[in-house]
């Protein structure tokens, strides 16, 4: 073999190596690549309690409710199904019902979320496709409105 044909075979080699790398990488990620579920995903997933994870959707109407102090109780929907989610601490300014919030914690039970940050939103372009697609097909998603209609 010349020179040269060692040089090539060491090249396809590395890249070889390297890719492989990253297809293993990104097969073991594949389950946290996403940024968040949506209620229906977590339901689906039949994700076991002690999961760490993030849930997005609307705040579910006449869900919110405020305990003694900083404790405050609501539920997360995608229009399909509904989390409940349980906070301790100051919410967003811009959390209310109706809106879309992305909640991180710790799943306590199969429909209950014991979050430990919430996120709010502004509006529901940054809502999933998943979301948008289930809010659309009950005549829920209203483009270019701040908050989509019960």
């Amino acid at each position: 073999m010349t020179r040269r044909g060692r040089r090539l075979a060491l090249i396809a080699a590395a890249l070889a190596v390297v890719g492989g790398a990253a297809g293993l990488a990104l097969y073991a990620l594949r389950d946290s690549i996403v940024f968040f579920y949506s209620p229906s995903e977590v339901v689906e997933k039949a994700l076991e309690p002690g999961a760490r994870l993030r849930v997005g959707g609307l705040v579910k109407t006449g869900s919110v409710v405020k305990s003694a102090g900083e404790a405050v109780a609501f539920v997360v929907t995608d229009g399909a199904h509904d989390l409940r989610v349980s906070y301790q601490g100051l919410l967003p300014d811009l959390f209310r019902e109706g809106q879309g919030v992305v909640a991180e914690g710790v799943l306590a039970a199969r429909d209950q979320l014991r979050a430990d940050t919430i996120l709010a939103k502004h509006d529901e372009r940054y809502m999933p496709r998943e979301v948008v697609e289930a809010l659309k097909k009950e005549g829920r998603w209203q483009e270019g409105k701040d908050v989509a209609k019960p």
